[in-house]
């Protein structure tokens, strides 16, 4: 006589429930891919990385640092007076500036001295180092609709609107708002400021 014991049904693979690491690891992994693809995104949708060349924008910005700039911020809000835009050079569209906005569209701009003035009144730039002004004198000019008048910190090494004039609203295309190399300059640009790309 044999004395077989019932051990029940057989249980499928899939109702045998699955070690907890396992679990918790592929919880991780799905969110990790989550949260990659996610940030891919945003940076390949908003943000995008450049390199600034130049020290135009010192000591905001230096040679060679890899900044974020957000590509889409101002479809949403206005261009303001000390932001640091980017845009395409209005002399060769194929290049692109990073400058500081100084002047509005309507408002008058004038240069005594180094000096700003804009609609007659002399604008405090903290971001200017006095070792940066280059002393020269720019004539009153007024501010064409959907125009901006931008120029780089560094006065005295800085290929801007005095040069080529106000740049318009079509050609800016995107803000400054990150440095993320060299690790130093670490950390936001619009809490910093005020204002690749090349900057020269």
């Amino acid at each position: 006589m044999l004395d077989i014991s019932n051990p029940g049904p057989p249980q499928s693979p899939e109702n045998t429930p699955l070690p907890q690491f396992r679990r918790e690891l592929r919880s991780w992994t799905r969110d990790l891919a989550a949260a990659l693809g996610l940030a891919l995104v945003i940076i390949i949708f908003l943000y995008q990385p450049v390199k600034v060349e130049g020290t135009s924008m010192a000591p905001l910005l230096s040679d060679q640092e890899r900044i974020f700039i957000n590509k889409f911020v101002y479809r949403f809000e206005p261009i303001e007076r000390g932001d640091v835009v980017v845009f395409w050079y209005p002399l060769d569209r194929s290049k692109s500036f990073i400058k500081r906005v100084v002047a509005l569209p309507g408002e008058t701009v004038e240069l005594r001295a180094g000096r700003l003035y804009v609609s007659g009144k002399e604008l405090t730039e903290p971001y200017v180092p006095s070792s940066y002004l280059d002393g020269a004198n720019y004539p009153s000019l007024t501010i064409p609709t959907d125009s901006f008048f931008v120029m780089g910190d560094h006065r005295d090494s800085s290929n801007d609107s005095r040069v080529f004039g106000p740049v318009a609203r079509q050609f800016i295309y995107g803000k400054a708002v990150f440095a993320y190399w060299p690790v130093e300059h670490f950390g936001s640009l619009t809490s910093a400021s005020t204002v690749n790309a090349a900057s020269r």
